[in-house]
């Protein structure tokens, strides 16, 4: 027996679920399907970066006052290693509170299933989808819940998760950087307070993130030297962090549990096909510098919510429809990806007219005032911010 819907959102991940209370006053029938149970999303210990343009999402879903352990992001120091320029971006020179926030991603999570649990949505965890088919009305989803095989038809599946359903059937462009990260929590003896440092070296971008009591980093480098790194007991992660990234935040007092992560471009060669829409994820994984991966996934839901809730029912996953949703994204994820790929690329090396364009520009960048609003807007916001 086949159960019918009208929007079906593979993933109840944060992207999926700000889909979902997006839509929770439209009077749709709406299903979310998450492979997960919530303690084992709730489980993740990431920190998570969020720009001021995703803080004002949330707040209109009604979430941002219930998220806890937020700490706020009012500078960023953008430097290369080894070069005295930089740039500072300030949130009071752009006339907003904060230029961004890193939070806990279980308080993010929780809150957002917290608030889906008070709406008609309904949301299904330990549903994990196996295949995905498509007919002139809508598309078919086939998943296991509860020990069973169901089938659910909706008018629009969307995918709000890492895309892996669709890897044989609309396999991703996958760019490879050569790069993993270095994820840990750590404290240090002079935190600069809601200050952030995006640094850029020859062996990839390292990042500072104000994070309770310390920070936390995002440190690049090719995948043999961060096996490497794993294997540094305390002390020596330490001192090898001290000599990286110098001495602006004191020093490094202690490194809490380091994981890691390969790094690579993904996208999706089409954000829409039959009846269906890629959001977050599904449709683009950038590399993390400049943190815009969720943040092009909240902009991804809220287009994509505002099409839906201006698209009569009968028309959900039609061809006009699906193709507004493309248009609207196309240039903020096409300027989004080519801001982050291209930071990798530019500031990833170590040649010598590169490094001095490189520092020319840091120098003059910190000197402009349009041009710091500008890719600080870009940061907050994306293109169409």
């Amino acid at each position: 027996m086949t159960e019918n819907c009208d929007i079906a959102i593979i993933g109840g991940g944060p992207v999926g679920s700000a889909l979902a209370l997006a839509l929770r006053e439209s009077g749709l029938n709406i299903v979310v399907l998450e492979a997960r149970k919530i303690q084992e999303q709730t489980a993740d210990p990431r920190a998570l970066a969020i720009s001021y343009g995703s803080r004002l999402l949330l707040d209109k879903l009604g979430v941002w006052p219930h998220i806890e352990q937020v700490t706020p992001i009012r500078t960023i120091r953008v430097s290369q290693k080894d070069n005295a320029a930089y740039t500072l971006l300030h949130a009071a020179e752009l006339k907003v509170p904060e230029l961004g926030y890193v939070l806990p991603y279980p308080a993010l999570q929780t809150s957002l299933h917290q608030a889906l649990l008070h709406t008609a949505v309904t949301y299904l965890e330990s549903a994990a989808v196996s295949r995905l088919d498509h007919d002139a009305d809508g598309a078919t989803l086939t998943y296991q819940y509860e020990a069973t095989e169901r089938k659910l038809h909706a008018r629009l599946a969307v995918l709000a998760d890492g895309g892996k359903l669709l890897e044989t059937s609309h396999p991703p462009k996958i760019s490879e950087y050569g790069q993993s990260a270095v994820i840990a929590h750590i404290t240090c003896t002079a935190p600069q307070t809601a200050t952030a440092f995006e640094h850029f070296t020859a062996q990839g971008p390292f990042a500072l993130l104000p994070y309770m009591d310390g920070y936390e980093i995002v440190w690049t480098g090719a995948h043999a030297q961060v096996q490497e790194m794993l294997q540094w007991d305390d002390a020596t992660f330490l001192a090898e962090l001290q000599q990286h990234f110098g001495d602006a935040v004191g020093t490094f007092a202690s490194v809490g549990k380091r994981s890691s992560f390969p790094l690579h471009l993904k996208r999706a060669p089409d954000t829409t096909f039959a009846h269906t829409a890629l959001i977050g994820n599904a449709a683009q994984t950038l590399h993390p510098v400049a943190g815009q991966g969720f943040n092009m996934g909240v902009r991804d839901a809220w287009e994509l919510a505002r099409i839906i809730l201006r698209t009569p029912t009968e028309t959900l996953g039609s061809t006009a429809m699906l193709s507004d949703y493309r248009k609207s994204r196309c240039i903020d994820r096409n300027a989004g990806i080519g801001f982050t790929d291209g930071l990798v690329r530019i500031f990833s090396n170590d040649r010598p007219l590169l490094g001095s364009g490189r520092a020319w520009a840091l120098s003059v960048l910190d000197h402009i005032p349009l041009a710091k609003r500008f890719v600080a807007k870009r940061m907050m916001f994306g293109a169409n911010g």
